[in-house]
This record gives structure tokens, sequence and C-alpha cells, in this order.
């Protein structure tokens, strides 16, 4: 029963509606309907009939590169639904991870210690695993953006003839190499930027990310010095029935699409292709683009994103809080990358690790950290997906920023 698409997207879809005001659009008027896309995270026991939502998240913009090397770690790069729903599922395995270290006896729904026997350089060295019992799912109110929504996008068209290269952005033409948004989009299976930026981006579209994630796993950097990948891999990714192309999602994550160079990878601590199934479901969000009301003359976007994990409630606006400004370091969100790195630091502060805590503090700078040897194994799979699956895809740096414990 937990793993019907359906359950799958109503356990999102609840979590969404119990939320206060202050995290959705504005209500519908006569003169506008504000939509905004939606995405969760939902974990399933085996012997469980209940989906439970763990995360979510809403929005749909994200960072010029041209603001990139000021956001410190405090603001959001990326604040696509289904970011901010990975985002705010880390932060909840990390608060987890300090809640089994601060209370030893504590027992989590999520993730378990691990046994020494399971710990090893083969198959990683982190102290934290998710439950081999758990699987993971993830709803979104509208396709990813990228290769997985290029169909729906030439359907959508009045004039369906690709848009020609020589008509790019000026900004989008000085970027190394050629990642294209919405541009071209007769071209298939490639790597592309987020679509709809004024200002050019370096963000690659949600479809590489969750296509990346097949092997890299649903942890992030920090995430994964405390959480083995090896059970942090969606099981299904579920989608309303009018964002479902079929062809289109074998494509973009099929062991037949573009991923097939890397579909017989194993790699060292635990990581490997993992594809996750894309189902389909009868549910539609109620603040999607579909749901305007014929009373409503004009279909907006709404600025305000919205994240949710059992620890924490948040409305962001351009990737910081709502109300904060630009810099106000206290306008830094608890998904951001600073906070997150902080998180972890307390936690291996905790678990008493002094071979961690001395190599991590012997870098002075989050680049440093990731191109340190605690994340050999993680860059290895990124540097093979990347050149035989997806290639064009371009690191997104400037945003280097220092990390001290909180």
């Amino acid at each position: 029963m937990g793993h019907n698409p359906d359950h799958i997207a109503e356990a999102v879809l609840k979590t969404y509606d119990s939320l206060s005001a202050k995290y959705k659009p504005v209500k519908a008027t006569e003169d506008f309907f504000q939509w905004v896309p939606l995405s969760g995270i939902v974990a399933v026991r085996e012997d469980d009939h209940e989906p439970e939502c763990v995360s979510l998240g809403t929005g749909m913009k994200c960072l010029p590169i041209n603001q990139v090397a000021e956001a410190n770690g405090s603001i959001l790069h990326d604040w696509h639904a289904e970011i901010v729903a990975l985002r705010a599922f880390n932060h909840f395995l990390l608060r987890e991870c300090l809640e089994l270290v601060d209370s030893p006896t504590k027992i989590s729904p999520i993730i378990r210690r691990r046994d020494v026997g399971e710990i090893s350089m083969e198959n990683g060295l982190q102290p934290f695993s998710i439950h081999d019992d758990l699987q993971l799912h993830m709803y979104s109110s509208e396709a990813p953006c990228g290769d997985a929504s290029m169909e729906l996008l030439m359907e959508a068209q009045v004039d369906a003839t690709p848009w020609p290269t020589d008509q790019l952005h000026p900004a989008t033409k000085k970027l190394p190499g050629l990642l294209r948004g919405r541009e071209s989009f007769a071209d298939l299976g490639i790597v592309r930027r987020k679509p709809g930026a004024v200002l050019a981006t370096l963000s690659k579209s949600c479809s590489d990310k969750l296509a990346l994630k097949q092997c890299t796993s649903l942890l992030s950097s920090c995430t994964s010095l405390l959480v083995n990948p090896a059970n942090a891999y969606l099981n299904s990714m579920v989608l309303p029935k009018s964002q479902y192309v079929q062809h289109a999602c074998e494509r973009c994550f099929g062991p037949e699409g573009r991923l097939k160079p890397v579909v017989k990878h194993r790699w060292m601590g635990g990581y490997a292709f993992r594809p996750f199934k894309v189902r389909s479901t009868d549910q539609e969000f109620v603040y999607s683009r579909r749901s305007k009301p014929a009373s409503s003359r004009e279909l907006r976007t709404s600025n305000v994103a919205a994240v949710f994990n059992p620890y924490v409630q948040e409305a962001l606006i351009l990737g910081r809080l709502q109300g904060r400004q630009k810099l106000d370091p206290k306008g830094a969100s608890v998904i951001c990358s600073k906070r997150m790195w902080t998180t972890t630091l307390q936690v291996l502060a905790v678990l008493g690790s002094p071979n961690l805590l001395q190599q991590i503090s012997a870098s002075s700078r989050v680049r440093e950290w990731k191109d340190s040897r605690l994340f050999a194994d993680r860059r290895r799979v990124k540097a093979d997906v990347t050149a035989e699956a997806l290639s064009g895809w371009i690191r997104n740096e400037g945003d280097d920023f220092k990390i001290e414990p909180g």
C-alpha cells in the first residue's frame, strides 16, 4: 500500500496542506493565480502501510552566476523544488545523527548506527546508515526541468520549431561550454542549465542533478561524511500523469538511456548506479499551473520557497529567509551550505572523531575539504559519470567559504 504512487503523492500533498499560509502562494483572485512546483521525499518501511513525508520543498528559481561568489555559503544557489526537498532531507539526516550521538539510547525512524563489521574502505567508513528496510521515494508536481521535460516543453510551444543556438542570451554565449536551458530543445539527452534565468547560471537542471543522484545517492557532501550511501538512493519518482512522458524519463534516467555507460559501475565507498523507477499518479497539486481556476485572468509564479522536515519549517525568498536582507547572516536557511557544514562538524565533535576533525580543521575553506581525500570516492563517482554519461557538466564554482564549528 505504501508503495502505491498515489499514496506517495498523497503523503507529500497532505504534509504541504498542513503548513500555514506563510509557506504558500497567495490565494487566487480574479486578477491572478499564483503557482509553484512542489517536491517531497517520502520514506516507506517494508512493514508499514503509512508512507511518511520526511522533507518537502517548493520553489523555481536559482542564483545567477554573477552572484554566486557573494553567497558565502549562506544563500542557496538553487531553490527549485526538487533541490529544496533534497537539501531539507539532508538536514533531517544530519539532525537525526546529532540526536543519536547526543542520546545513545535513542532510536531513529530513519537511520541507525553501523556495526563495526560493516565499516571498511570498500563499503565506506561512515558511522551511520539509513535503515535497510526503508525505501525512499520522491513526488514532484512538475516534470523536472531539463531533459525529462523537453517533450512537454516542445508540446507547449505555439511554434514547435527549436530555438536556434545563434539566439542564445548574450550572457549564455560567454559561459564555458554550451549548457543550454530551453534553447535548442530538439537536442535531447544533454546536460542543460536551469531554464528561465534572465542572467546566466551554471546551475544544472533538476533532470541532470537527479540523474547524477542515481550514482552519488541523495546525500550531499557533508552528509556523506556521516551516513553511508548504500541505502540512500531513490526507489521511485512519482509525477502527475500530465507531466509524465515515458520515453523522456527513460532517456533521462533509465539504464538504457543516456546513463547506459555507467550501468555496471560499482565504486568504492558503497556507491553504485541505482536507477529509480518513474511512475505516475492522478493526484494534482492545488498550486500547480494546471490548477488555475477559470475565474483568474492571469497565471503568475510565486516567489516563496517553502522548506519542511520534522525539525524545521522555513519560508525563503531568493534563497534566504523571508524578511531578511541579502547579506544578513541571520537570513541563512538551515539548509544552506554553511549551516549544513556547521551541523556536520557538531556531530563529528560529539562523536569524538579526531582524525576527521583534524583533516577538516587543517583545511580552512570548504573547497579544500571537498577536494581532500575525505571525498575521494565521491569525487571518483562524479568524475566517471560526468565524463561517460553526463558530458558537458561544468562545476558551479565561486562560493568558497570558511566553516567553523557552531
